[in-house]
């Protein structure tokens, strides 16, 4: 097996380990100390590659954590030195930025996405909808039936499924009931706060297509 270098220093790890008079022993599952010795063999190196993989695991994390935060410092002062000096800004009233290097291959982008809930005002919507549904019956499209089952997601008491709330919206029926139950569905929608994303992207030249920097582990 080989193994590629690194850069930094993994963080230590509890071995999980102890020695009592004389005996080594090892933490389980429950908190209780066994002897290393009755313990498999498979099941003690599957241990110790786990913590030595978490120690690295942890230290990138923190890496990528600082990484951050040196990103936000970086572009929040040059946008500073914007208003200070230019008084100019970058971006819209949502907080959407894009930076770019003067070779046009090289960007940054800041998007800040909104995180919605829904008020009690859902609940009159979906009754509305069942109303049309069930007056249309056999008129009804399937695919408009699906959709409405999978919003309202109705094997799980209160869940919804958010992304076909929205795909609702978009549907033109008309039809005062559904008109109503989505307009009952907008005045349900509450910001409850707001995430913001920093994506990086590189391309070759000018003119070719971006392709974006991997920091995510699971997509690399």
């Amino acid at each position: 097996m080989t193994h590629q270098p690194t850069d930094f220093t993994p963080v230590p790890i509890p071995s999980g380990r102890k020695e009592i008079d004389g005996t080594e022993y090892i933490q389980d599952a429950k908190g209780g100390w066994v002897p290393v010795s009755v313990v498999k063999p498979q099941d003690l190196l599957m241990d110790e590659v786990v913590r030595k993989v978490m120690g690295f695991a942890v230290a990138l994390s923190n890496q990528i954590e600082r990484f951050k935060g040196h990103t936000v410092t970086d572009l929040g002062e040059f946008e500073a030195l914007l208003e200070q000096e230019y008084n100019s800004s970058i971006g819209g009233a949502k907080g959407n930025k894009t930076f770019m290097s003067h070779d046009g291959k090289m960007m940054v982008k800041v998007q800040v996405q909104d995180r919605i809930d829904f008020g009690p005002e859902l609940q009159v919507a979906k009754g509305l909808i069942d109303e049309c549904l069930n007056e249309w019956a056999a008129d009804a499209r399937p695919e408009i039936k699906a959709i409405v089952t999978r919003a309202f997601n109705t094997d799980k008491e209160g869940q919804i499924n958010r992304s076909e709330i929205f795909m609702l919206l978009r549907l033109e029926i008309d039809d005062q009931r559904w008109r109503g139950a989505m307009a009952a569905i907008r005045d349900a929608m509450r910001v409850v706060g707001s995430k913001t994303y920093i994506r990086f992207y590189t391309r070759p030249s000018a003119d070719a297509g971006w392709e974006a920097v991997t920091i995510d582990l699971a997509k690399a």
